[in-house]
């Protein structure tokens, strides 16, 4: 009784504890992450000699956006930037629809050998095929192309198995409902697979765009032109030290670049949550 009755306090007290640790470990990871974005917000509103000396007094100005701004095409460079993930996530829903609605309701032979070497890719880093992407993206003549900057990620071992798991969530019954009205397979996939994992889609789109707007290395490899230079590409060749440095100005230049993201996430936070977990990713 009496090791009972100390047992639960103790207990409990022990996981306030560890809830209070949570909580303090997380408020710092965040403040960590974010410590970037609030210098580059600070930046971008002060001269460079206020920004570096965190002169609190010092006034805001507009005009390191009206400098970055006429520097560079940037135009131009979110142009390509939205041609280039809308281009990998057509592509992607197209490709990982058709394989994971194969892989979820077809049998056929080696299909869950197929499958393993499908996840394998997850264990390659994309960096790796570098070198044969660029050779094939040249023979195929893509070379320095929104198409060729796209091709390679087109086909996504997470979302073939992220939309496979959706789709043998599904119920039987609907797709026999939907047979007896007449649809073939493709008018099953359309009418019914499609519309029950709209929550998939979309937080698997958030992903894609988020993922892809912020490319690097793949895109400054396959383009060599103005014309087809995704953001992130602009961006680095915009605050290169040959160029000239000035904080206040590459600042003003990253916001600007990653304002559609942070507004994308602003808007559709609360869709975002709720479309992970309804999804059931873990």
């Amino acid at each position: 009784m009496n090791t009972a009755t100390f047992s639960a306090p103790a207990a409990a007290a022990h996981d306030r504890f560890w809830n209070i640790v949570d909580t303090v470990g997380a408020w710092v990871l965040a403040l960590l992450w974010i410590t970037p974005l609030l210098f580059a917000l600070w930046a971008a509103f002060h001269t460079a000699s206020a920004a570096l000396g965190l002169d609190w007094r010092a006034p805001l100005i507009l005009d390191n956006f009206r400098q970055a701004w006429q520097a560079a095409p940037w135009l131009r460079y979110f142009l390509n930037t939205f041609v280039l993930v809308s281009l990998i996530l057509i592509g992607q829903f197209t490709l990982c629809t058709l394989a994971g609605f194969a892989f979820a309701r077809f049998q056929f032979a080696g299909k869950n050998l197929v499958f393993v070497l499908v996840l394998l890719q997850l264990f390659v880093l994309p960096e790796i095929l570098i070198v044969e992407n660029y050779a094939m993206v040249t023979r195929l003549g893509l070379f320095d192309t929104p198409l060729g900057m796209a091709v390679p990620y087109m086909a996504s071992a997470f979302g073939i198995f992220l939309l496979r798991q959706a789709f043998m969530q599904i119920p039987r019954e609907l797709e026999e409902a939907a047979r007896i009205e007449g649809c073939g397979w493709f008018g099953v996939l359309w009418r019914v697979y499609v519309p029950a994992a709209r929550p998939v889609y979309l937080a698997y789109a958030l992903v894609s765009v988020a993922t892809h707007w912020n490319n690097f290395l793949w895109p400054l490899i396959v383009t060599n032109s103005p014309a087809t230079r995704p953001l992130t590409v602009g961006l680095s060749l915009f605050g290169a030290p040959e160029s000239g440095v000035n904080i206040s100005i590459v600042s003003a230049a990253t916001l600007m670049a990653i304002a559609p993201l942070l507004a994308g996430f602003l808007v559709f936070q609360r869709q975002f949550i709720q479309a992970f977990l309804r999804a059931g990713i873990r």
